[in-house]
């Protein structure tokens, strides 16, 4: 069993990062990027263990089995260190205590390993911080950065640093792993990646949740029920509630469980009330899983908005079909939606691919505003509903 066999169709990779495991001197600093769901952040752990492993021959580095990549896939080996973020930004103070750890000597294995998960999600001052710190590492200390892009990262970081692209693996990959690791029923599992679109998080969620399925297939079919004003503002808010139920759904039980983790770590009493100290603390836990919330809402809708542009995609793809050199439509075009086809079909025969485009265009505006703007998620989704009649 293997550290790398979960990173489905990343063999170029994933041979590059086995290579440098195996390596005497390796690259001291690496930036990993691809779309979301193409892995990075599993990337990054796993050459993480293929770093530290125990095993002695090189060529099994990464074997898997022993105990420094158990405890890197876990999250808990005392040589490699992982910072994310669930905050909208990487904070200069989290900065700072990443450099000073990479200061450490390994406690055990070659190379203690640092890996920022969200390195697009830090300030040009914050990464600033970094910034000696990777160009001039300690001698044992090796760098990872995780971002969507190169062009995420500012050019000073990214200069210093040897990048490897990720691509999302094939729906039939995907499906595979889920049914591999997660025994999920595999016409299931080919359905959740096809509509995921190779996300492999997103897959394993629909393919496990039916409310998941539900609210997504909700959102698909948005565009269907649009006719005038009135019901592009119904579409917006209920659009907007689709994002929030289902971040909801995935933080509930999350933060139930961390609450209840830091109440037996405490030793709080069974009943009654807390000590002032106690409460304290769990009023600091309940102030982060709050920001947490406002930003897993952001994230969740952005997902639904990516799932509302898949519908354009698959009309867009049946128009331009339709449009071709045959001018007989062909069945065998592969959608996201395939089970809404009919659908798809009669609206693409009544509408031009330039109006599919322009509709994409307000779709990926409103996604911008979002998650780079202040402005009220409800506002924008109706400005956005209206434009898309």
């Amino acid at each position: 069993m293997s550290v790398w066999v979960d990173l489905q169709g990343q063999d170029s990779v994933v041979a590059q990062l086995r290579r440098a495991a195996q390596s005497e001197k390796p690259t001291h600093a690496w930036l990993l990027t691809g779309p979301p769901g193409s892995g990075r952040s599993n990337a990054a752990l796993a050459f993480a263990a293929a770093l530290v492993c125990e095993r002695p021959e090189l060529v099994a580095r990464g074997c898997g089995i022993c105990k420094a990549c158990h405890t890197t896939l876990a999250g808990t080996n005392a040589d490699v260190t992982f910072i994310a973020t669930e905050k909208t930004t990487i904070s200069i103070e989290e900065a700072r205590n990443l450099v000073r750890k990479a200061h450490d000597s390994p406690s055990s294995a070659r190379w203690r390993v640092m890996i920022v998960g969200d390195a697009d999600r830090m300030a040009e001052r914050t990464t600033n911080v970094l910034l000696k710190a990777i160009e001039e590492p300690p001698p044992r200390t090796i760098w990872i950065l995780c971002a969507p892009s190169p062009a995420d990262v500012l050019v000073t970081i990214r200069s210093r640093c040897r990048t490897l692209t990720l691509r999302l693996p094939p729906v039939a990959d995907v499906a595979a792993l889920l049914v591999r690791r997660d025994g999920i029923d595999p016409e299931l599992a080919l359905n959740a990646a096809r509509a995921a679109q190779s996300h492999i998080g997103i897959a394993r969620r629909l393919a496990s949740d039916p409310g998941a399925r539900e609210r997504r297939d909700a959102t698909v079919r948005l565009p269907l029920n649009l006719r005038d004003v009135t019901t592009a503002v119904h579409a917006a808010a209920s659009l907007l509630e689709l994002a929030q139920a289902e971040a909801s759904s995935s933080n509930e039980e999350r933060d139930a469980v961390e609450k209840a983790t830091l109440l037996r770590n405490l030793g709080a009493p069974e009943t009654g009330a807390l000590p002032p100290s106690m409460r304290s603390q769990v009023r600091a836990l309940e102030e982060d899983q709050k920001r947490r919330g406002k930003r897993s809402v952001t994230d969740h809708l952005d997902r639904a908005l990516t799932d509302l542009l898949s519908f354009y995609r698959d009309v867009l793809v049946l128009q331009l079909d339709t449009r071709g050199g045959s001018g007989v439509e062909r069945e065998t075009v592969e959608l996201v939606n395939d089970p809404l086809r009919a659908q798809l079909q009669e609206f693409a025969a009544r509408t031009r691919p330039e109006q599919t485009l322009e509709r994409m265009d307000a779709v990926n505006a409103v996604r911008r505003r979002l998650t780079t703007t202040n402005v009220a998620p409800l506002l924008a989704l109706e400005a956005m509903a209206v434009s898309l009649l």
